[in-house]
């Protein structure tokens, strides 16, 4: 992936949720679009004729673009992202875009995304993971250290993929999955990439950031490093996104559930064809 159009996250992300709706045999009549990704969630999926979309969003660059996006009946409106609108059992779809990671609290937005959901609602997320930009975080962490004598939080810290399941689980939505897609992009240098991160609406958004400056010395000492430990043959550097993709439904009556453990009919070696050694028991069984 080269740099050169700060969309092409948000386009990823949006072609990898349009990927999974194709894989769910099923119409959505109503659709909710939770954060809009510059518009590119809405051009995904709004070429699904059957599908009424409402775009909710606080973001102005996102309004902006959905005038470009395929999807020219969308119906907008503006809301904190932290508290999704609407009647409970509004949707039969709720795509969350790129936006979960900013989340103070993302199992209270999930929550609130549930509610919206009819009984066996589908809720398809993507958001950034953990190891996204962990070559920029040790780079800008070794070099402030280094220049000013410490260290402030320049990335906001993202969850890893072995947690958003439960979180999924803990916001009570049924037959929850998460995968991840790792993206790595080549940018020509550092700033470049910071650059890119800004006009994606990706920039730091904690709230204990440094509010000043940092020292152009902090910046060039981090692009050194940045350079020395992640560059590439080409001159480029190397920046790793992480997109996880999550999927879960609106608890219903009907749905597959889990077997008990231990309930199973037939020997998992049967049906493998292999023999099966059974491992000594403590004591001595």
């Amino acid at each position: 992936m080269e740099d050169g159009a700060a969309g092409f996250l948000h386009e990823r992300a949006a072609s990898g949720v349009a990927e999974r709706m194709a894989d769910v045999n099923r119409t959505f009549p109503r659709a909710l679009i939770h954060g809009a990704g510059f518009g590119a969630f809405a051009a995904a999926i709004g070429g699904r004729p059957e599908a009424a979309i409402t775009v909710q969003t606080e973001s102005a660059a996102s309004l902006a673009a959905l005038a470009a996006a395929r999807a020219p009946g969308a119906e907008t409106r503006i809301a904190p992202e932290e508290e999704p609108e609407g009647e409970a059992g509004q949707y039969d779809l709720v795509v969350s875009g790129m936006t979960l990671h900013r989340a103070n609290d993302p199992v209270g937005v999930l929550v609130r995304l549930r509610r919206l959901l009819k009984p066996d609602g589908l809720l398809l997320a993507a958001l950034l993971g953990g190891r996204t930009l962990h070559e920029l975080r040790a780079a800008l962490a070794e070099a402030e250290a280094e220049v000013e004598g410490g260290v402030s939080p320049r990335v906001a810290p993202m969850a890893e993929i072995r947690d958003l399941g439960a979180l999924l689980q803990r916001a009570g939505y049924a037959m929850p999955v998460a995968d991840v897609d790792q993206v790595e992009a080549a940018y020509r240098s550092p700033v470049h990439l910071m650059r890119d991160l800004r006009a994606m609406g990706e920039a730091n958004a904690l709230a204990r950031r440094r509010r000043r400056f940092t020292r152009p010395s902090t910046l060039d000492r981090a692009a050194e490093l940045y350079a020395l430990h992640f560059g590439r043959e080409d001159g480029r550097v190397t920046a790793t996104f992480e997109i996880i993709h999550l999927a879960g439904w609106a608890p219903a009556e009907g749905q597959p559930k889990p077997l008990r453990p231990g309930s199973a009919a037939a020997r998992l070696a049967d049906a493998l064809g292999a023999d099966e050694t059974r491992l000594p028991q403590e004591g001595g069984e």
